[in-house]
């Protein structure tokens, strides 16, 4: 068993081997397949792949680019692991202050600059190809952070019942943002449309005042920032009481000039570095961009600030903002937007939502009655969530993100971005994975930002690519080791001059093509150039590259290759060595033109502890018998040969109980083996021992059993263990078993009588009720004939009552035994002539007493209730059945 389970493991280990040599080959490939011709070449085609250095690491015939492989088939080529060159990738923290912890209403007064929400703040990436390099962010929402909220509202003419509410905004916004931060601040701008047609109507005197009848309305405007951001309500108040309405005349506004130039013109307005919110509130859709040509305007919004004495300047001369223009500015300003809008354009505004992030839709009243509600519950609903974005990122690097939120919500892809549902002081974290999958082209560093949208703080990341290897740092330029110094020897091998080719830039690009070349590159009596494997450039042999990049030729003329050796199951060099130009190198313990010929003797060991049972010679692990009456695996079967111990039994017999047949000639015949006796079977040798140990259980000639042992030692002598008593069978006891036979014959018939005893009585008492049953039926024929009439003759008196007792008892009686004979039509048809015989020969009468005039009339009238007087006259009820 131990010897088996050694077997497994040798060929479980060899088998591990050629899967993990397997794996290093296929990863390999992809590294050989790039090509490389340089160490920075190499690091870029992929994070598995080294660059060795040692100087005469390739073989002849064999390219630079074989330099560059995955790190474990460099390491089974020969290449030292000091010579590899596999740069990592790195990263470091440069700024990591921890988020804030302060409550509202304490001592402690910090500025805005002072509040930090997320952290770390800036980092170093070092990123080499196709590594990913992985960083945690951690975000908490600050308790009294300072908000900075701008209301943008719509002065068109339908909109004055709405300008009177927010007349009071001011003071009242303020008493309820309190609640929520002691840092509040709060401006006011209006918007109406376009200074143009046909968006206005430009007569001078519509101009003065665009609203009809006697309504006293404001010259039209695109844009008017009226009040700059301030913490005195009492103020908004004021300037907001002296707006006036204005005029249109197209449904749409011209709410997104607006929008742009609140975004942008951050100084004017006065934005600081905090929670910025602008409330849109209008009741009307919306102008974008291509609108502006129906008024004549062609050029496109350039996003810049146009604020002249707080009107925007530039309305008639650019088109309004693109939605995507408006999200870019929005996000670039860190403005979270709240669209006050009435229920009839509630969906417009909800789809505008979708796309711009961090943004809200309110119901608006229809006098802004509920703004300030409407603001809160806006407020409450962005502020829940945070959405990490980053800037532009260059060409080749990609980012992912995943997200580690409140009650143990993940998420990853586009959802790895955000957090929902976070209260002031919670925290969450992300897990954010940098990846560049290409160098850019010099080389130079880069910079990302990320930061949660609605947000002014962000974690700026210094991208630094790997793009080339710390031994081209020492390379040698001109060196002589590179044909008279025309290339730079950096990282084990020449970097050729421009206009110079081969290993080791010993040629010109204008000697290429030379025929004398050529000679260099064809063996001796053959006229192929590198044999028709490869290219002969500048006199040398450049092996030609197989689709698959694990079969490689080399050699000077490219002559041999290490897929060409000869094959066992299928695979070369049988799976047991390595091919090198075309001849198999067996690893140990194999040999054979294919390794197929192991040198391993555990597949032939016999039973017994032999090689091929002493019977054959073990070649390539398996057993060749020499002895013709012996074959199988281990040459251990033979179909004509006695086993071991009915071979030598009658020895053995002879030797230690002096009898069997051999009994006469054991001294001559039985003498080649060493015997000795033991006492029980207990003592005899047991199987562990490093002897072949066979147990043997014989009869004798007296059919005793005898036990004994048959091994052969070291030295090839056998030896015999014999108990020395063997084990007879006893005679049997006569008197149990006879006794037995006796009591079982006497039971046996007892329980026969028994059962033919119960089987009478059961028959006995069947017969009996039978009979009784009979006996029962039988009755009715002890009553009198029915015909007979009496000779004696009664005269006189008779009681009233006595014939009519008589007659029911009489009918009774026989009605009584009837039932229990009505078997037949035929039988009922007697008791019916009798009764009518019996009732007219009592009363002596032709026609009953009852007045039946037949048997039928009486037939019908059984069931019922009938009179019957006698010859008193007197009359009763009787009920006939």
């Amino acid at each position: 068993m131990a010897k088996t389970d050694l077997k497994l493991l040798i060929w479980a280990g060899l088998l591990s081997c050629l899967l993990l040599c397997g794996f290093a080959q296929q990863g390999g490939s992809d590294c050989i397949k790039k090509n490389a011709k340089s160490c920075g070449e190499c690091i870029q085609a992929g994070p598995n792949c080294g660059w060795c250095k040692k100087t005469d690491f390739l073989q002849e015939g064999e390219p630079t680019s074989a330099r560059c492989d995955d790190l474990a088939a460099l390491k089974s080529k020969g290449c030292p692991p000091d010579d590899i060159e596999n740069p990592r990738g790195s990263q470091a923290v440069n700024k990591n202050k921890e988020v804030t912890n302060r409550r509202k209403g304490t001592a402690e007064k910090l500025d805005p600059e002072d509040i930090t929400q997320i952290q770390p703040q800036q980092l170093v990436l070092k990123l080499r190809t196709g590594e990913p390099q992985t960083f945690s962010l951690k975000f908490k929402r600050a308790e009294d952070y300072p908000i900075d909220l701008y209301y943008l509202m719509d002065l068109s003419y339908s909109m004055k019942d709405d300008l009177e509410n927010v007349k009071s905004l001011g003071t009242a916004l303020m008493t309820e943002m309190e609640k929520i931060t002691s840092d509040f601040r709060i401006g006011f701008g209006s918007f109406v449309e376009k200074t143009v047609m046909p968006y206005i109507s430009t007569t001078p005197a519509k101009l003065r005042n665009p609203c009809t009848g006697d309504q006293n309305c404001t010259t039209p405007f695109s844009y008017r920032n009226v009040l700059n951001l301030t913490s005195e309500g009492n103020r908004f108040n004021e300037l907001v009481g002296a707006q006036q309405i204005s005029g249109n005349l197209d449904s749409p506004e011209g709410g997104f000039d607006a929008i742009m130039q609140v975004a942008v013109c951050g100084k004017q307005i006065g934005w600081r570095n905090v929670t910025r919110l602008l409330v849109f509130s209008t009741d009307a859709g919306f102008h974008f961009a291509g609108d502006g040509k129906l008024g004549g305007i062609v050029l496109p919004n350039d996003g810049r600030c146009h604020l002249e004495n707080n009107l925007y300047a530039m309305s008639h001369y650019y088109d309004y903002p693109s939605i995507a223009h408006l999200v870019q500015k929005l996000s670039e300003n860190n403005i979270q937007t709240i669209f006050a809008v009435t229920e009839e354009f509630q969906a417009v505004y909800k789809e505008l939502k979708n796309l711009i992030p961090k943004s809200a839709v309110g119901t608006l009243s229809a006098n802004s009655s509920n703004v300030i509600q409407l603001i809160i519950d806006a407020y409450n609903s962005l502020s829940s969530e945070v959405i990490l974005e980053n800037s532009k990122l260059p060409k080749g690097v990609t980012i992912n993100y995943k997200s580690y939120c409140k009650n143990g919500v993940n998420g990853t892809g586009e959802n790895g971005r955000k957090c929902s549902n976070i209260s002031i002081g919670d925290e969450v974290k992300f897990e954010i994975s940098v990846t560049a999958n290409e160098c850019p082209k010099k080389g130079q560093n880069e910079t990302i930002k990320i930061k949660p949208l609605g947000f002014t703080e962000e974690v700026e990341i210094n991208l630094q690519f790997i793009c080339e290897c710390q031994c081209q740092n020492e390379g040698e330029a001109n060196s002589p080791d590179c044909h008279e110094g025309n290339g730079t020897f950096e990282c084990g091998a020449c970097r050729c001059n421009e206009g110079r080719i081969g290993r080791l830039c010993e040629c010109s690009t204008d000697e290429v093509n030379s025929e004398d070349m050529d000679a260099y590159c064809r063996r001796e009596n053959s006229t192929e150039i590198c044999s028709n494997n490869g290219e002969c450039i500048c006199g040398q042999c450049v092996c030609k590259k197989r689709e698959n990049t694990n079969e490689v030729y080399s050699g000077k003329y490219c002559e041999c290759d290490n897929f060409n050796c000869d094959r066992s199951n299928g695979l070369i060099c049988g799976g047991n060595g390595i091919c090198k130009c075309r001849v198999c190198e067996c690893y140990p313990n194999y040999t054979g033109s294919a390794c197929d010929c192991s040198l391993d003797t555990t597949t032939c060991m016999a039973s017994n502890g032999q090689i091929c049972n002493g019977r054959g010679t073990c070649e390539c692990g398996t057993c060749n018998c020499t002895d013709p009456k012996f074959q199988g695996p281990t040459c251990e079967m033979c179909q004509t040969c006695l086993g071991v111990c009915a071979e030598h039994k009658d020895c053995v017999q002879c030797r230690a109980f002096q009898k069997g047949e051999k009994k006469e000639t054991c001294s001559q015949e039985c003498g080649y083996f060493n015997m000795t006796l033991v006492e029980s079977r207990d003592k005899l040798p047991q199987p562990n021992q490093p002897d072949p140990l066979s147990h043997c259980k014989e009869k004798d000639v007296d059919d005793c059993w005898f036990y004994f042992t048959y091994s052969v030692n070291s030295n090839n002598e056998p030896i015999v263990h014999v108990v020395e008593t063997p084990e007879c069978p006893t005679g049997p006891d006569i008197i149990p078993i006879v006794a037995g036979v006796v009591a079982g014959i006497v039971l046996i018939g007892l329980a026969l009588l028994l059962i033919w005893k119960l089987l009478m009585i059961i028959h006995d008492r069947r017969e009996f009720a039978k009979f009784e049953k009979e006996k029962m039926n039988a009755k009715w024929d002890t009553g009198e004939n029915p015909i007979y009439k009496s000779a004696v003759t009664t005269v006189g008196r008779v009681d009233p009552i006595i014939p009519e007792l008589f007659l029911q008892s009489q009918t009774n009686r026989q009605l009584q035994k009837w039932e229990k004979k009505k078997t037949s039509d035929q039988r009922r048809q007697s008791e019916e002539v009798w009764i009518w015989k019996h009732t007219t020969w009592m009363f002596g009468f032709g026609t009953n007493k009852f007045g039946f005039e037949n048997i039928q009339q009486m037939n019908s009238e059984y069931c019922s209730c009938c009179p019957i007087s006698d010859y008193t006259g007197i009359s009763r009820t009787q009920e006939l059945t």
